[in-house]
């Protein structure tokens, strides 16, 4: 496994804004419909589902989002994370397992413009809620690779880290691969690079599934996702699945490592 990978840090955690609420978006407005199967608006409500954001970004390709409820919150079935002013709006659509409940994520995205981020959930009661902040961040899309020419090395390598906390546990999951957006340019022939990205995770423990995503080109290179969940002593699984159709699997014991 790359050094790189076996380096990698969780996410970082800045001082997350709580300034930078959601702005009138006539791209939402346009999109709402095939997004959540509604023109209804759902409600941002911070009692059920938060979402923090840096209000500027240090690095449009790598912009951390955390989504977030308060204990004794109604449990999350499905959740769709949109970015409003990205070619492809859709950043990921998410399934959580019971054991994820109250929801914890963190994922690092790439924001092309000023733009709106925000998460919609549907709870387990059918109900939609939603949360979201503008973040300040251009060019994220077409950043090169932060990898450079050893950008597919050792793809599809994964790593899991999985630390206590609490009667719960914080899971770590890294995969190794470029995320081509489509949009980025080689820096050495300055030809477009085509897209190429991880498009289907699966994480279970044991038979449980603690979480799905179908994902698009404005996750960032090198994907990380941080989940909290309820941990039953079961070896941890991680399936992958980019566009190319190469298929990735590894097992790890429940501790993580």
């Amino acid at each position: 496994m790359a050094l790189a990978l076996l380096a990698a840090p969780a996410l970082p955690h800045p001082a997350w804004a709580a300034d930078n609420p959601l702005q009138p978006s006539p791209a939402w407005d346009d999109m709402r419909s095939s997004v959540i199967g509604t023109e209804t608006e759902p409600p941002v409500d911070a009692a059920v589902l938060e979402l923090e954001a840096p209000m500027r970004a240090d690095n449009p390709a790598l912009v951390p989002i955390r989504i977030t409820q308060p204990p004794g919150a109604p449990r999350i079935d499905k959740l769709a994370l949109v970015i409003d002013a990205n070619p492809a709006p859709v950043a990921g659509e998410f399934t959580f397992g019971p054991a994820t409940g109250p929801l914890d994520l963190e994922v690092r995205v790439r924001v092309n413009a000023y733009s709106d981020v925000r998460a919609i959930a549907t709870l387990d009661d059918g109900r939609q809620v939603m949360a979201g902040r503008f973040v300040k961040a251009s060019g994220g899309c077409a950043a090169p690779a932060g990898s450079g020419a050893d950008a597919r090395k050792d793809i599809g390598a994964m790593r899991w880290k999985s630390e206590p906390q609490g009667d719960r546990a914080i899971g770590t999951l890294m995969i190794r691969h470029p995320n081509f957006s489509g949009l980025q340019r080689d820096q050495v022939t300055l030809l477009d690079i085509p897209a190429e990205f991880v498009q289907t995770v699966e994480l279970k423990q044991g038979d449980e599934l603690l979480m799905t995503m179908q994902g698009g080109i404005s996750i960032s290179e090198n994907p990380v996702f941080r989940l909290g969940y309820a941990p039953n002593g079961q070896p941890v699984t991680a399936h992958a699945e980019d566009t190319e159709g190469r298929a990735w699997d590894e097992s790890f014991p429940q501790a993580g490592g």
